[in-house]
């Protein structure tokens, strides 16, 4: 590759560089540099390299955990420039695209193509492919698909001095040494910026049967999770828990209306990837009608029509609207056994009732994949370390992380030891020194 001039800036700093969803504001960055490829990319990096200038990525700025907000002074990488797809291979079902693509973006050029991307989130309209493998996204069908790692064959990614690195490969066995990619999806730009990546797509699956429940307790849902998972011709591809109030606050801001009974201590919504019977009934109605008769939940209707399923989705994905009703929030995105699940939330919430009562406490997650969400709100910014330091431990012991899918960034970071050993944490610092030894990438994240 050869050597590309440096990108020009951008004239001004466009406040919007200058945070991201977290709420997050440290300072106004130098410049702003938007580069379109990978050499302009490779260039900024080695004259920052040769500086010593500090450099804040970006991908689309839908992160809740302050890492892609920058200081005084940073350089900042907005890669939103770099979001062609390349290419798609429609016999084998591989993308190659630009880290800079909008995830409903690549989800729209799978579909054209006959494939499907399986990878689903909320943000998917704005968050990037490049910043979702630098975190490991995970979302809304991970209980079926895996997280973004799951569906990532290669990358490309520049290295702290201007090196590219390509590993761009799209087999899916390949065991000739250490894979590489690996380093760099979930290192949230510790280790280098990814560029470019293959990706694997799936096969187009059968109509969703979409199913809206009610149970009471989050152990309860896990039973119903288990059975889900043993009932023959059911096919889990979504499974994402509620309690009572995230529900009654989703309906007030959606306006739609809960499809059960409301009321209820938790809620589930179920997705079933299901063939159409002869009988024109389903696996999964027919497995809660077997949980009903085992008393595991409470209630439990099948959405009769697309118009419906949209009905309850909206209810799961009110999430932005919640966020703005009670800001200032404190976001957690916990990960935790399901065991240990119905104990860390009891405790969780009774400790928070008891110290911010005034404020707003609402569970959600992803059970499938062990992710428990909590958003609570509003609070005094005086009081966020305190709001964080009662939920986080309560994690400790439980074999659980403060981090299922957002990263650490620089929000998380003081509590990252209450769920990694310091043995980890030595080596993820040995591995940041080796490959950034002048620590110009996202300095301050993750790890000091």
């Amino acid at each position: 590759m050869t050597d590309a001039a440096l990108p020009q800036p951008d004239p001004t700093v466009d406040p919007r560089f200058c945070a991201d969803w977290s709420g997050l504001t440290r300072g106004t960055p130098s410049a702003v540099y938007r580069p379109r490829n990978t050499e302009e990319v490779s260039a900024l990096l080695r004259d920052c390299h040769a500086r010593g200038q500090a450099v804040t990525i970006q991908g689309g700025l839908t992160g809740l955990a302050g890492g892609a907000v920058p200081a005084d002074g940073d350089v900042v990488l907005n890669l939103e420039r770099m979001s062609a797809i390349e290419a798609i291979d429609t016999l084998e079902g591989v993308m190659t695209v630009q880290a800079g693509a909008t995830l409903a973006a690549v989800q729209a050029a799978a579909a054209e193509a006959g494939w499907f991307f399986p990878v689903d989130l909320g943000a998917r309209g704005s968050c990037q492919i490049g910043g979702n493998a630098a975190t490991n996204a995970g979302g809304e069908r991970v209980v079926r698909y895996g997280t973004l790692r799951d569906s990532v064959l290669g990358v490309e990614a520049v290295l702290a001095d201007g090196t590219v690195l390509s590993s761009l490969t799209r087999l899916v066995k390949n065991s000739a040494g250490l894979d590489l990619r690996f380093l760099f999806i979930g290192s949230e730009g510790m280790l280098g910026v990814i560029t470019r990546l293959t990706l694997k797509l799936q096969p187009t699956p059968a109509p969703a049967v979409t199913a809206f429940a009610a149970a009471t307790s989050p152990t309860a849902l896990a039973g119903l999770l288990r059975e889900l998972k043993r009932a023959p011709g059911v096919n889990l591809t979504a499974f994402e828990f509620m309690s009572g109030a995230f529900i009654d606050m989703a309906a007030q801001l959606s306006g739609e209306t809960c499809p059960i009974a409301p009321g209820q201590p938790w809620y589930v919504l179920i997705e079933s990837a299901e063939h159409p019977r002869a009988d024109g009934g389903s696996a999964l109605q027919d497995a809660l009608e077997h949980a009903l008769g085992e008393e595991t939940i409470l209630d439990a209707t099948l959405a009769t029509s697309l118009t419906q399923a949209e009905a309850i989705w909206r209810l799961r994905q009110s999430i932005p609207e919640m966020l703005t009703h009670l800001k200032p929030t404190v976001n957690f995105d916990c990960g935790l056994p399901w065991v240990e699940m119905d104990g860390f939330i009891a405790r969780a919430d009774a400790v928070m009732r008891e110290r911010f009562p005034a404020a707003t406490h609402l569970f959600f997650g992803h059970m499938g994949d062990n992710n428990i969400h909590l958003m609570t709100g509003p609070h005094r910014p005086e009081d966020m370390l305190a709001v964080e330091t009662c939920v986080y431990d309560e994690l400790r012991g439980r074999q659980g992380t403060i981090s299922a899918e957002h990263g650490i960034g620089f929000i998380k970071k003081p509590f990252l030891a209450h769920t990694r050993s310091q043995a980890e944490i030595d080596t993820l610092r040995t591995l940041k020194t080796a490959l950034d030894p002048k620590g110009i990438l996202n300095p301050g994240r993750v790890i000091d």
